[in-house]
């Protein structure tokens, strides 16, 4: 059996937050997580507000006898399409135009070296946002590239800024703006500002060698998202 890593609140909130985006990206949301994402509740902050606001919207939802058909409409329209969604979640379509492309190539290489494999059954590219923000999450957690038992903070910054600093940010700029968005926007909000906070977490650390990821102890996952 693994060793469980330690973590500090801080990582347990970050890992969490992840795992709020890749849940809610992953596909439409049940019931269930409507209510689970409607019990939470944001301080005064504006990431705060942001997390309010996606509640009262979950809540709202939950509590609808219509309202997991309407949310999985939300998610069909955004992300889905009858060609297309409004946006297009995957980091090779976002920053070159094109889907598998070498964005995609580069994080699988990454994947690969961290032991992490796509789930069987999924068919989607793992540049996914859901999928690249779970990974982000397992980093934070423990889960896997860990050093000395404990998160590898250096690992962390080098994949987030190979994996999601270029591009997420705009993504859930466009999230927050599309015209299909009530559910998903304030998850847009959430999305972006959390990811300024990493982005300046991450700037207080040292940068690691630009070679594959590497942790003393990188455990094996599998991502199941998208």
């Amino acid at each position: 059996m693994a060793e469980t890593a330690i973590i500090d609140d801080a990582d347990r909130l970050r890992a969490q937050a992840y795992g709020l985006l890749a849940h809610l990206l992953a596909r439409p949301p049940s019931r269930d997580l409507l209510s689970t994402v409607g019990a939470l509740a944001g301080d005064g902050s504006p990431l705060g507000r942001a997390i309010s606001d996606l509640a009262v919207r979950a809540r709202t939802l939950a509590d609808d006898p219509d309202g997991e058909r309407r949310a999985e409409r939300e998610y069909h329209e955004l992300f889905l399409g009858v060609t297309r969604g409004e946006l297009v979640p995957f980091a090779s379509y976002y920053r070159t135009g094109f889907l598998i492309d070498r964005p995609l190539a580069r994080l699988r290489e990454d994947m690969q070296a961290l032991g992490i494999e796509r789930a069987p059954g999924v068919s989607e590219p793992e540049d996914h946002i859901a999928a690249i923000a779970e990974i982000m999450g397992a980093l934070a957690a423990g889960t896997v590239g860990t050093a000395d038992g404990e998160p590898d903070l250096p690992l962390q910054k080098r994949f987030f800024e190979r994996h999601l600093a270029p591009w997420a940010g705009r993504f859930f700029q466009d999230l927050e703006e599309a015209s299909a968005a009530r559910l998903y926007r304030p998850l847009g909000t959430f999305g972006r500002l959390f990811l300024d906070i990493e982005t300046n977490a991450f700037a207080m650390i040292a940068s690691v060698p630009q070679d594959a990821p590497r942790g003393a102890d990188q455990r094996e996952g599998t991502i199941h998202a998208p």
